[in-house]
This record gives structure tokens, C-alpha cells and sequence, in this order.
């Protein structure tokens, strides 16, 4: 039995297409903000302060290993639903949540290796959504993106890990836009267009980031909005990215000249 914390994104639907076609057995703890998998006769929500509830559901389901998949959203404190061991943990919690999304997370992973539950890799029912290195379009970077892509990299390197940032966009080896916790499409919503020059979209886990949570994702979504605003070409991380719809979206971008490249 595999527990499945999922939160928003188009990830979880697709872990649990792949468990259902598998015959594996699972149960949700929906976390997601519009509690998408409400309808599912294995799901339950919770809210994040309801780590009593939350084990004792793994527990009645003989439940030993979990995956995170989604964004889950930092919860408003002031108005948290919170039991009596949501109690005992959430001083960490609020700790963890000054410094970002991920630094919650990275502690609910230890809440629940403490309870002797072990956490698995996001991808390990879908590795085939994943990339290895290459390039993956005719349009292939040239020397100028290539000098735009190090210096992009580099920067990612140089945030803070507890930050959500997985992204950001460089034109001419300047940096015009990072990713915040609204996500890719806001970035490319803020970015000024220029007819002369086309920015590059970077999307990389951060550094030292716990793969075991949920990894930096693109999909055909993310294609569109790189066309309607002037990205010439996106860069991801060998097998440490999520890549949804992925044969559709390349060949979008093969017909609208954008090229996807895997360092």
C-alpha cells in the first residue's frame, strides 16, 4: 500500500493513472487547495495541521511508504485546523515556513521518518516523464544561448535552497525574470517582450533539493505561454524534471521553433 500526499498540479493525476493501470493499491491524503480527489473512494482530506488524523489513516491502511506529488501551499496559521499532534509538530512547521515552501516540506519528511514512514522519489511510478541529456527539437541552442544557459544555471545555483524559485529566465546572459511561488506561467506573464532578442526558460530543482519531493514540471501549458511570450527555448536537468504531455509539446515546439534541451 503506497500513501499519496498530492496537492495541485497536473502530476498527481497522472501517478494515479499509472497506480490504477498497475493494480496497486493506495489511499490519497489530499492536500490540495480545491481538494481535487474529494470524489476518489480512497482519498480523505486534511488539513496540514492534522498530523493525528493523518497517521492514523496510514495506520488503518498498514501503510509504510508515501510520495508527495503537487504544490502544496503554505497554510494560513491563523486559521490552521490543527490535532492534538499537529500541536507537538507545529512549532517546526512555522519555523520552516519563514524560510519557503520546500523547508516545510524537507520537515514534514522528517515528521514522518520519525514515525518510521518511509518516503519515495515523486517519479518512481513515472519515470518515463522524465528526460535524460540531449536535445529533444530540430532548433538546436547556439553559441549565444549557450553562454545565456551557463549564466542562468549559475545564478540558479546561487538561491537560497529553502526558496521555492525553480526558474527563471535569461536573454542575452542577463537574467529578466525569476520564478516566484505563483509559478512559471506568472514569470512569463511579467516578462517584457523584445523583437530583437528571445529569452530562454530554465527550469532546474534546486541546489541540493530533496528529490523526494516534487519536482520542478512543464507541460504543454508551458509551451503556449513560452510562445506567446517570446521564449525561444527551455533547459531542464536530466531526469530530475517532470515533463507532462511530453510528446505533444515537442512537437509544438518543433512547429513554432523553440528549442528543449536536457543538461
Amino acid at each position: 500500500m503506497i500513501g499519496l500526499f498530492f496537492g495541485d498540479t497536473e502530476f498527481p493525476k497522472k501517478i494515479l493513472l499509472k497506480l490504477k493501470q498497475k493494480n496497486k493499491k493506495y489511499i490519497i491524503i489530499d492536500l490540495s487547495k480545491k481538494k481535487f480527489f474529494r470524489k476518489n473512494p480512497h482519498s480523505q482530506s486534511f488539513a496540514l495541521g492534522q498530523f493525528g488524523k493523518i497517521f492514523q489513516f496510514l495506520l488503518e491502511n498498514k501503510c509504510k511508504k508515501v510520495l508527495f506529488a503537487g504544490k502544496i501551499h503554505k497554510p494560513k496559521f491563523s486559521s490552521l485546523k490543527v490535532d492534538f499532534k499537529g500541536l507537538y509538530y507545529m512549532p517546526r512547521i512555522i519555523k520552516a515556513a519563514k524560510l519557503g515552501d520546500a523547508a516545510i516540506l524537507k520537515v514534514i519528511i522528517k515528521i514522518l521518518i520519525n514515525e518510521k514512514i518511509k518516503v519515495i522519489n515523486s517519479n518512481t511510478y513515472n519515470p518515463e516523464l522524465t528526460l535524460s541529456k540531449g536535445c529533444y527539437t530540430k532548433l538546436k541552442p547556439n553559441k549565444n544561448d549557450f553562454n545565456s544557459i551557463n549564466r542562468g544555471i549559475k545564478s540558479l545555483g546561487l538561491i537560497n535552497p529553502h526558496n521555492h524559485v525553480q526558474g527563471l529566465v535569461v536573454r542575452d546572459s542577463i537574467i529578466v525574470a525569476k520564478e516566484k511561488i505563483n509559478g512559471t506561467k506568472k514569470m512569463l506573464q511579467m516578462i517584457n517582450k523584445d523583437k530583437n532578442s528571445q529569452g530562454i526558460l530554465i527550469k532546474f530543482p534546486k541546489k541540493n533539493q530533496d528529490l523526494r519531493i516534487d519536482l520542478p514540471t512543464i507541460g504543454f501549458d508551458t509551451l503556449k505561454d513560452c510562445k506567446k511570450f517570446g521564449i525561444k527555448g527551455i533547459v531542464l536537468k536530466s531526469k530530475k524534471n517532470i515533463f507532462i504531455d511530453k510528446n505533444r509539446s515537442i512537437k509544438f515546439a518543433n512547429k513554432n521553433k523553440i528549442f528543449i534541451i536536457v543538461k
